[in-house]
């Protein structure tokens, strides 16, 4: 191969992995914004609700269990 197809090679491999890294960054950069809370629209702001909310029922039924052992 002469140089000038080495130099074509490379430039093609050069803007395949740039494209593919591009790529990348564009989806891990949309799977963080649905990481980050943003007023209740985020899966992580969903996930902190609902974690409350378990919490809360399972202080209930602790309270529960405690006023059914006293009968």
């Amino acid at each position: 191969m002469t140089a000038l197809e080495w130099a074509g090679f490379a430039a093609g491999i050069t803007t395949t992995l740039i494209g593919l890294l591009a790529g990348l960054r564009w989806l891990v950069r949309g799977w963080l914004n649905e990481l980050r809370p943003n007023g209740g629209n985020s899966m992580k702001d969903q996930l902190t609700d609902l974690q409350k909310e378990t919490t809360h029922l399972s202080n209930r039924i602790d309270e529960l269990f405690i006023v059914i052992s006293r009968k």
